[in-house]
């Protein structure tokens, strides 16, 4: 197979985007991975859309979206893995490239959320699971969803709606140093634990936002990679999982097995082990999702993501750097474009151009973890210079 590295990367301003509509949202981040690659959209051989769709005017979204960044032409594929999706048009590009197909490919993600109304969108989303069972029979969304999840982890292991809160403390800290991010203001410990319960133990600000934006992601073969670029940084491990669309079948809630599935898939394809990770991205939800994801990614023992968060081991200079863009808390969480953007960062990362978010890079590897769904599906994703 094929080498493959990403060569060029983009990523538009997250929030309430009203000022573009989807095509042109999505050339925002667009037009700036081609110019990064130092490429034009004549070099681009095949195009990724991700994107859940639903949410914004177009329903057929990929063909447009080609047609305004001018790929008309090429190879064209939409993709959609719930809020995963974004990792799942990487790897879609990854391995048209890897098998030979292609030279350079170019991943999109985007979402424009924000033209429904907000009980539009919860509903939509809350059908991501098992509809008939869970979400017309018990009215269950994702709120609720996540709730169960940190109710089962605090009755096991103590967990504190204090360790929760922590969470979105450091979210807010890294988004205010974020100019891309949705949210670019510091918030304290008091501020989350008196904000309005959405569902129990689950406040406003332990949980993402509704968002819209882009972020796209240029591959190449190793050839071209070494031809556009002095720092190319490689796919060196991908892992991909499921699990059980109804949660009432899944065998533990202190535990996503898609995750702990994947990133055991991705570490073995990197040769690598979860101590060897310089910095990570994770899919932070709700809070719990990060913690969780702190002990099923083997960043720490089963039962302490609570401690980790609580000793700041997860901040800049800890032991291991998470979501030093503000993670979908406070950078924004647009479902199609999460995945492209976490790739963004840590590309960014890897490069060194983290400015003041940058984290110390001894090893060289950066870690993605991107869930869909309750863990239905998850993407992990190891980098390297």
């Amino acid at each position: 197979m094929e080498k493959v590295a990403i060569v060029g990367v983009g990523h538009s301003k997250f929030g309430r985007r009203t000022d573009l509509n989807l095509n042109e949202l999505a050339f925002e981040s667009i037009k700036e991975a081609l110019i990064d690659a130092g490429i034009t959209s004549k070099d681009i051989e095949h195009v990724t859309v991700g994107t859940m769709g639903g949410l914004s005017e177009e329903s057929l979204p990929a063909v447009v979206i080609n047609e305004y960044a001018g790929f008309n032409s090429k190879g064209l594929l939409r993709v959609e893995a719930a809020c995963a999706t974004g990792s799942a048009a990487i790897r879609e590009a990854y391995t048209n490239i890897a098998s030979g197909l292609c030279d350079i490919a170019i991943a999109i993600g985007v979402e424009k959320m924000t033209q429904v109304e907000g009980s539009t969108a919860i509903e939509m989303l809350g059908r991501a699971g098992s509809y008939l069972w869970e979400f017309e029979n018990y009215g269950l969304t994702f709120p609720a969803y996540y709730a169960m999840y940190a109710i089962a982890h605090m009755k096991k292991f103590k967990t504190t709606e204090e360790q929760l809160g922590l969470v979105s403390v450091k979210a807010h800290k890294y988004g205010a140093m974020n100019n891309l991010a949705e949210f670019q203001k510091e918030i304290n410990l008091d501020k989350v634990l008196n904000s309005p319960v959405v569902s129990w133990p689950l406040r406003l600000y332990n949980s993402c936002p509704v968002s819209d934006g882009s972020a796209s992601v240029v591959l190449a073969s190793e050839k071209a990679a070494k031809r556009l670029t002095d720092t190319p940084i490689w796919i060196k491990g991908l892992g991909a999982a499921s699990d059980t669309a109804n949660l009432s079948k899944r065998q533990s809630f202190t535990e996503i097995k898609s995750t702990s599935k994947a990133a055991e898939m991705a570490y073995k394809m990197a040769k690598i082990s979860p101590k060897d990770i310089d910095v990570a991205n994770v899919h932070d939800c709700f809070s719990i999702s990060e913690i969780m994801a702190y002990e099923d990614l083997g960043f720490c023992k089963k039962g302490e993501g609570g401690k980790l968060i609580e000793n700041k081991d997860t901040y800049i200079d800890g032991k291991i750097p998470v979501n030093l863009d503000g993670g979908l808390k406070a950078k924004g969480h647009p479902i199609g474009a999460t995945g492209t953007s976490m790739i963004v960062e840590i590309t960014k990362q890897l490069r060194n151009e983290g400015n003041k978010r940058q984290a110390r890079i001894k090893n060289g590897i950066g870690l993605v973890h991107n869930l869909g769904g309750t863990g239905h599906t998850c993407y992990v994703t190891i980098l390297s210079q």
